[in-house]
């Protein structure tokens, strides 16, 4: 009798920390991995970055995650960057026009930041400053502008941020007509959150929404082929493009088919009661 009860013991305790142990991985595994700095941080972030930019979305110039690039241009001018951003990912864009000297304009101007994804669709901001009035005395101008996670597919119909390329655009929508031409200085940087098994959807694009991405696939394949070292496609991350099927979700599916396994033999342990009492024979 004694020995019966240690053991309905022991068990309960072994299966209680199992779902113990269970519970906290769960609780902690996506926090851990949304939040890691080194999930956040680009591999580019040290590199110099252009000093130019582009003025029209064909002629964009390439940034990678994470990097800032310069450029000196005309007031009126319109100037494009391009950089990836793949799913389960949420970009930022940050802007910073440096102005004229005072003495030289005329009036206040309205500057403003948008951003479309590979298809040119103008995609929203969360928030941040999109859209910011200089003074006349005004020195820099400062814009922001914080996208919608980037979801790996979405219906034909919506306008959900995809995995591809984003265009970065920056003008002045409002502006004397005497300050037109003047010189400025402008500087642009993007920063990308990973966001973790959240924001994690079952379904993947074809390929993502990059110029050209259908030719470098081809060339991949020949090059897999030959045995030649793969070549970094124009806008891809690093790291590459997500595979699509892949997600933490797995993580959490599995995790709870185990703690659900676990829950149902503690529970059976729990009501199967204590067998045979001692003083009762066999075969009674």
């Amino acid at each position: 009798m004694t020995r019966t009860l240690r053991r309905t013991r022991g068990i309960r305790l072994t299966l209680t920390g199992a779902l113990l142990a269970g519970l906290t991985l769960l609780t902690t595994a996506g926090p851990a991995l949304a939040d890691d700095p080194s999930t956040s941080a680009s591999p580019s972030g040290d590199e110099a970055g252009p000093t130019e930019a582009g003025t029209t979305f064909r002629t964009a110039t390439a940034l990678k995650q994470g990097q800032s690039g310069t450029a000196q241009a005309s007031a009126g001018d319109y100037l494009y960057w391009v950089f990836p951003a793949d799913a389960g990912q949420r970009p930022t864009v940050e802007a910073t026009v440096k102005l004229p000297e005072s003495a030289a304009r005329r009036g206040t101007s309205t500057w403003q930041v948008d951003v479309y994804d590979g298809l040119r669709r103008r995609q929203a901001c969360m928030y941040g400053h999109q859209t910011r009035k200089a003074a006349a005395d005004a020195a820099t101008v400062e814009l922001s502008c914080v996208l919608r996670p980037v979801r790996a597919w979405s219906e034909p119909w919506a306008n959900d941020p995809l995995p591809g390329s984003y265009y970065i655009r920056l003008t002045v929508v409002d502006l004397p007509a005497a300050d037109l031409g003047l010189p400025v200085d402008v500087e642009v940087r993007t920063g990308i959150k990973e966001l973790g098994g959240g924001h994690d959807g079952g379904g993947a694009l074809a390929e993502p929404l990059v110029p050209g991405v259908s030719v470098a696939s081809a060339g991949g394949g020949n090059e897999r082929a030959s045995g030649a070292p793969r070549t970094l496609a124009t806008g891809e991350p690093e790291d590459g493009w997500a595979s699509g099927w892949w997600t933490e979700r797995w993580l959490w599916t599995v995790g709870g088919g185990v703690l659900a396994a676990l829950a149902a033999v503690f529970g059976y342990s729990l009501t199967r009661g204590r067998g045979r009492p001692a003083h009762v024979p066999p075969g009674v």
